[in-house]
């Protein structure tokens, strides 16, 4: 069983996740891909706008009917900071025979060698880079999943923080869930 995982903040959840989500179960013949929404990632200086639950409840939305995407709360469970050797460790015990891969965005490769415990996670787990066309170019080996994507959680928060559209950007859903609870009403950032 080759299973992948997606751990992230997901403050919202957008297409671009969704779409290289999807490219990289195809190019990588996963049997599963597993989002995990961090409770605080260590590398983060602010907490997510949206809670936890809230950003577990938006990530639900956007893959229901997706049955190989799974989503996966067992970061907002442990007490932060969200480390992903953990998370590896947690899915290993649960799934002792799978092939693990890790879905990690371009943007975070260069800080992946002072990742939490990186020498034991590279031992569980292949990297696979997940490229939205955004990032600077790094050098590394690890294989990637390239699509030109500009659509980022950020650009989200301020275009509901000033009012304009997220249509098309957000699985409806998720718009749904954003407008509902009123999020990122207040802050643009």
């Amino acid at each position: 069983m080759k299973i992948g995982i997606y751990g992230g903040t997901f403050d919202p959840i957008h297409h671009g996740h969704l779409i290289l989500s999807r490219q990289a179960c195809e190019e990588y013949s996963f049997d599963q891909l597993i989002f995990v929404p961090a409770a605080l990632s260590p590398f983060k200086k602010e907490a997510a706008q949206a809670s936890g639950e809230l950003r577990l409840a938006m990530l639900r939305a956007a893959i229901q009917n997706q049955e190989d995407f799974v989503a996966d709360d067992c970061e907002l469970k442990r007490p932060p900071p969200s480390y992903s050797i953990d998370t590896a460790l947690e899915i290993r015990e649960r799934e002792p025979n799978a092939e693990l891969f890790w879905l990690i965005g371009a943007d975070n490769v260069s800080a992946l060698s002072k990742w939490h415990r990186f020498e034991a996670l590279q031992k569980l787990v292949q990297f696979v880079v997940l490229d939205r066309g955004r990032a600077e170019r790094t050098d590394h080996n690890y294989p990637v999943v390239r699509r030109n994507i500009d659509i980022s959680a950020t650009e989200i928060r301020k275009r509901v923080a000033s009012g304009r559209s997220i249509r098309y950007l957000v699985p409806e859903a998720v718009e749904e869930i954003i407008r509902r609870e009123k999020l990122y009403r207040e802050s643009a950032t």
